[in-house]
């Protein structure tokens, strides 16, 4: 319990950190204005989502390996987080594009395969819905979760390997951020990555508590 509040705290913190270099500390783009804002929150939600589905796919393994139900808890609940976020990035993505490319969606690579990632994992929300039996819908849920992750690669070196009018800001000398911007991404980076890990923990407990719920509601062994 303590930890958990330490959690909840530093994430508390550091999400109000976020907020203040995002909208105060870091200056005002010249060319985009205020609207680039944005992009703290949109890269940010990018990256949790990537580490999000990193995260289902090693725990995929775990459950296919050792028969587990703890891992396919985190698994399937960092799956959960991870899409929250991938629609973070879908939404804030239109917002920022509209005044700057002129639309709300462009079909460029890295949208494109963002999308079919979004598609992939709530596919395999979906996958577990359907299946009833505790584990096929483990084992098959980690099939998908690791044969799914292939897309978060192709999403990432998308703006490398084609043409593409999405911007590249994370390389080397931040993409032409000046150094405020650069920070202020960072401290956003991590603000949010302390939020998953708060969520993930919440979420890994619910799923264990219920999974012993059910054991105990159908007597169908000892907890």
């Amino acid at each position: 319990m303590k930890l958990n509040a330490l959690i909840d705290a530093l994430t508390f913190l550091a999400v109000a950190l976020g907020l203040y270099f995002a909208f105060i500390y870091a200056p005002v783009e010249n060319v985009m204005g205020p609207i680039q804002k944005i992009f703290y929150f949109h890269v940010a939600s990018a990256w949790i989502s990537f580490f999000a589905f990193f995260v289902t796919f090693i725990c995929s393994f775990f459950v296919l390996f050792t028969n587990r139900y703890i891992f396919d808890d985190i698994a399937s609940g960092s799956a959960e987080i991870g899409i929250i976020f991938c629609t973070i990035v879908l939404i804030t993505g239109p917002i920022w594009a509209k005044p700057i490319w002129g639309t709300w969606w462009t079909w460029d690579p890295r949208l494109t395969t963002t999308l079919i990632l979004w598609f992939i994992y709530v596919g395999y929300l979906m996958l577990r819905k359907f299946l009833d039996e505790e584990d096929k819908r483990a084992k098959f849920s980690a099939a998908l979760g690791i044969i799914g992750f292939i897309d978060v690669p192709i999403v990432f070196f998308s703006i490398r390997w084609w043409r593409t009018i999405h911007p590249n800001v994370l390389q080397k000398g931040g993409g032409g951020l000046a150094p405020e911007m650069l920070t202020a991404l960072f401290v956003s980076l991590f603000a949010f990555t302390l939020l998953y890990i708060m969520m993930l923990v919440k979420t890994a407990v619910i799923k264990h508590m219920f999974r012993r719920y059910e054991k105990i509601a159908s007597n169908k062994g000892e907890i």
